[in-house]
Formats: C-alpha cells, structure tokens, sequence
C-alpha cells in the first residue's frame, strides 16, 4: 500500500492509493475511475481466492458485467454522502442497477461496503449508516437477496477506515451481524 500511496501522491492523488492496486491502467489513475477489470488471486488456508474489481461507471458497465459474471460473490461499494446515496438507490439509481445486475448474473453471496462515511454530517455517522442498511436492505430483498446475509461495513476509501483495521472513529460499528446455513 505504501508503494501506491507514493505513487499516488506524486500524480496529486494520495486517497486513490487503495484503488490502485488493482487499477493499473494509465486512464484509470488519471481519471480515478476502473475502467477495466482486473484480477488479484491469494489463498487462504481454506479457499482460493480471486478478486475481480469490475467498474461500477456507468460508461464502462459491459465490463463489469463481464467481471461479475465470474463472481461467486460481490462487494457492493454505496456512497454515504448526502444525495448522493439517495442517487445510486433512486429508480434509475446505479447501486439498483448494479445490485440487480450482480442477483440476475448469479452472484448469491452479497457485502455492501458503505463509502464516504468520513463525509457524512456528523462525520462517521452511526444513524446514517443505519438509514442506509435499512434502505439497501429493503431493495436488495426486492430482486432476491436476503439482507439478513448480507454483510454491511461502514468505510472510507479516502482514509483507509475499516478497509485493512478497525477504525476508532467508528467505534460503535463491532463487526458483521449475518446469519449463515450450516452445511
């Protein structure tokens, strides 16, 4: 991360850091958007692994479906910013279009990453994030998903929160709560 975070810096954009590990193209650091998909593969002592990060723009959406359809599970990213959540969960909103996207292609296994949550007024607001995984919750139940396992984690990409630690300042967030079938 460090490496990135350099590199980052040195093109005048030192909270991309994170996203550039897996955006490597040239239009993609300067723009600050995935345009293509790209693939991280590691194991752990029970699976392998694959990351697919897909483009979630919506001028590059044959991409992400193409990265999607390879998905056993997504990582829906929602924006906590004022408006702009109401936006991406809207009738024609892009966080409906790429939730259904993800159900439709088969994708059974849904997080949701709630972005921006340093921009939220108060900053890193508990009562936000719990509107949002109220209002998502209802949506994703709609085409097919059931919330109660979907994990929702509060973050912030530009700061780095609950992206690889905990982070104090969101104290009140004490992890997952997902109900899983055994077998």
């Amino acid at each position: 991360i460090e490496k990135f975070e350099k590199e980052a810096a040195e093109m005048g954009k030192g909270s991309f850091k994170y996203a550039w590990v897996l955006d490597k193209l040239k239009a993609e650091r300067e723009r600050g958007i995935t345009i293509d998909i790209a693939l991280w593969k590691f194991e752990t002592a029970k699976y392998y692994v694959t990351i697919i990060d897909a483009p979630g723009h919506r001028d590059f959406i044959k991409n992400m479906i193409t990265g999607t359809s390879q998905a056993d599970c997504a990582v829906l990213i929602v924006a906590a910013g004022v408006g702009e959540f109401e936006a991406g969960i809207s009738k024609n909103g892009q966080t409906r279009e790429h939730a259904l996207l993800a159900f439709t292609l088969g994708v059974k296994q849904l997080i949701v990453g709630v972005n921006k949550m340093d921009s939220t007024e108060p900053p890193y607001s508990q009562k936000r994030f719990e509107e949002i995984t109220k209002e998502v919750s209802t949506y994703i139940k709609k085409i097919g998903y059931n919330p109660a396992t979907v994990a929702f984690v509060p973050i912030s990409g530009w700061h780095g929160d609950n992206m690889l630690e905990t982070s104090d300042k969101m104290s009140w967030f004490k992890g997952w709560k997902i109900e899983r079938k055994e077998g």
